[in-house]
């Protein structure tokens, strides 16, 4: 016989880390962006972030310490055959050492930033929503959550990317022209990772508010899912 799911009101507080019928009866995976919750998206995006800062600052640290080290000592090439193994040897250490911290600076950097967005996305699906349920009048956890669900497009990741240049701007004391190109880059970039996100929500059934907005109004509609469920 399979097991149901709790009701989400029975659900006791020393059930908290129990099994994963409980977790499934208070949050619903689906809801959330790209189907991965904020809890697991975040560290998940935080470890890709500093992979790839990693692998840049690795190539280009090196890079950098190698054309260094050529400069610091073009003023005394070697003469021997003994000299010239010895100076590739110390060349090479200081690249390695060079891409190494790079690579340590770059992912901390890239991980930062990117906590910041994502984390500064999913304020802003739950902001939007707040004030629709102050808006609407909406009480109760699935309406809400249906808020949620319906506020997480495009428009959220917009001006997160939007906030994370502008902050990033602002910490490293861009002049105005280059921290106004930074927004204008960091919206675009937000803009089409948001319609990414979007267009994987949709194929995965997710409820995505501005889609159900114009199929309500051009194809018809039965109204919203919060109204629905309301009634």
């Amino acid at each position: 016989m399979a097991k149901s799911t709790p009701d989400p009101a029975m659900v006791s507080p020393g059930e908290a880390f129990a099994p994963r019928e409980t977790y499934l009866a208070l949050h619903n995976p689906a809801h959330d962006r790209l189907s991965i919750p904020f809890p697991l998206r975040l560290p998940l995006a935080l470890i890709l972030a500093a992979v790839s800062g990693s692998v840049l600052g690795l190539s280009q640290g090196g890079l950098v310490a190698g054309l260094r080290f050529r400069a610091e000592n073009a003023h005394r090439q070697p003469n021997t055959q003994t000299g010239w193994y010895l100076y590739h040897k110390s060349k090479n250490y200081h690249v390695a050492l060079g891409g190494v911290l790079e690579a340590f600076k770059m992912a901390g950097k890239l991980g930062l930033w990117v906590g910041v967005f994502v984390t500064m996305e999913e304020g802003l699906d739950r902001g939007r929503a707040g004030l629709v349920r102050v808006w609407r009048g909406v009480r109760g956890g699935k309406e809400e959550d249906v808020l949620v669900e319906g506020s997480r497009d495009f428009v959220s990741t917009t001006l997160a990317g939007l906030g994370t240049a502008g902050a990033f701007s602002t910490w490293n004391r861009f002049p105005v022209a280059t921290a106004v190109r930074t927004v204008r880059m960091g919206a675009k970039v937000g803009f089409g990772f948001g319609i990414a996100e979007d267009v994987v929500s949709v194929l995965r059934g997710r409820r995505v508010g501005y889609v159900e907005f114009v199929k309500r109004h051009l194809f018809g509609g039965s109204g919203s899912r919060v109204a629905g469920s309301a009634d």
